[in-house]
């Protein structure tokens, strides 16, 4: 038996348990634990298994080339607007007056303006204009005009009409978008948060893909984010078929085509953090801000008051509750989000 160990262990046992039985076998050995052992073995919890979100943490390049997926990336339109942003402020400045001084409501002593829009029951009419602005400003201020034929309106036209030459290569108005989103969402009944999830994934896309939004193939972009965000997001989603009964000129086979092709390039991920959506609606808050697109405000009246009181309340108590556990985990924009919807608390 000399210096083998084979009376203390088995050859199909565990490093762990081979390790234990060695140190509880009375003969003396001289045993020497190769540097591979030691890395596979624990002193106290044995073999030790690394989170899968360990593993999948990206770095900091990550996270700027890939904003629809990391809450701390900035956006890829507010980056594109600041431009425009720019020169219009340069302009005011020229002209010795701003517009909006004229136009906006200040809150006083004793009337207070608020608007209904909150981060989990967005205003609808100002989010979609918000979100078509995005799209607008990602067709104008794009580096090139790279492209997918699945996207292509030339070969997949939406209506039976012949598409004008100079189609890819005169940028729409944000009027035109907004009438084609407007559209959309008006006979398919979607929600104002269908609205923030679409421009992700639409942003996702262009990032995954290494693609641009360009004038030849907006509509049908916009087209399958729309169609991905209302099965992802609402409970009752609308059909392909129904997306025809609006766009009557195109097939259902075609719109089917479309979303594989945007599910594959998507990778399949169509998961939307809370604390992504909510960077969304925030810097979408941002653009209409900067763009001089109001939400719509109100007096705040005693009962609404009343009621934001109550909502107060609400969030009092779930930060007394989540204030044994992480501070900075309980006042991330995923617990915030998890709150009673405040929408349904002030109408």
């Amino acid at each position: 038996m000399g210096g083998s160990v084979s009376c203390c262990m088995s050859p199909r046992e565990t490093p762990k348990v081979r390790r234990r039985e060695v140190e509880e076998c009375p003969i003396t050995t001289t045993t020497t634990t190769t540097e591979e052992e030691e890395v596979e073995v624990s002193e106290d919890t044995g073999t030790y298994l690394q989170h899968i979100s360990d593993r999948e943490m990206p770095d900091e390049l990550a996270h700027e080339s890939n904003p629809s997926d990391h809450p701390r990336a900035s956006t890829l339109f507010l980056n594109k607007s600041q431009t425009d942003v720019r020169e219009k402020r340069k302009s005011h400045i020229l002209n010795h007056m701003s517009p909006r001084l004229l136009t906006t409501k200040w809150s006083s002593c004793s009337t207070i303006f608020l608007d209904d829009s909150t981060v989990s029951q967005p205003n609808l009419k100002t989010t979609v204009k918000c979100v078509t602005l995005a799209v607008f400003y990602h067709i104008k201020n794009r580096d090139s005009s790279r492209t997918l034929d699945i996207f292509d309106e030339k070969k997949h036209p939406l209506t039976r009409e012949k598409v004008p030459e100079d189609y890819g290569t005169t940028d729409p108005e944000h009027k035109l978008i907004y009438r084609f989103v407007r559209t959309l969402f008006s006979s398919a009944q979607l929600t104002a948060e269908c609205a923030i999830v679409t421009l992700v994934y639409l942003e996702r896309l262009l990032t995954y893909a290494e693609m641009d939004i360009c004038p030849g193939n907006w509509k049908r972009i916009v087209l399958g984010a729309i169609l991905l965000a209302s099965k992802v997001w609402d409970d009752q989603a609308v059909w392909n078929v129904d997306y025809c009964q609006i766009l009557k000129d195109i097939t259902v086979e075609d719109m089917n085509e479309m979303e594989r092709h945007f599910l594959e390039l998507l990778q399949f991920n169509i998961n939307v953090p809370a604390s992504v959506y909510a960077k969304y609606y925030f810097d979408l808050r941002s653009l209409a801000d900067q763009n001089k697109l109001s939400f719509p405000l109100e007096p705040l009246s005693k009962k609404r008051a009343q009621k934001l009181e109550a909502i107060s309340r609400l969030c009092e108590d779930r930060y007394k509750d989540l204030s044994g556990s992480n501070i900075r985990r309980s006042l991330s924009a995923d617990n915030l989000l998890g709150l009673p919807n405040t929408h349904a608390i002030l109408s």
